[in-house]
């Protein structure tokens, strides 16, 4: 087992879930329930399972595509998600 790759993905992983929707959700679940451990194991099996599922997409995108290419959409479609929220859309809020 690759035990930089472990911990890199760990830390990557664990920073980008702070303050994420679902730490949201177990927080405020877990203030109106009396059951914890209950939330805590719902939340870290459905971490669990998404990153499961992510990583068979990953795996199975890439034996069809080359490496250049996946890393070139993920640039692109950043770029553009990046994009998206800095553009003003004709709504009423506007950037600071």
């Amino acid at each position: 087992m690759d035990w930089q790759l472990l911990g890199m993905t760990f830390g990557l992983v664990f920073l980008s879930e702070l303050g994420d929707k679902s730490q949201l959700a177990a927080i405020a679940l877990s203030g109106s329930c009396r059951h914890p451990r209950a939330i805590f194991l719902g939340s870290a099996a459905a971490l669990v399972v998404a990153s499961f599922l992510g990583v068979l997409v990953g795996e199975g995108v890439a034996q069809v595509l080359p490496t250049q290419v996946l890393k070139g959409a993920a640039a692109l479609g950043f770029a553009c998600l990046g994009l998206s929220i800095l553009w003003p859309h004709g709504r009423d809020d506007k950037l600071i």
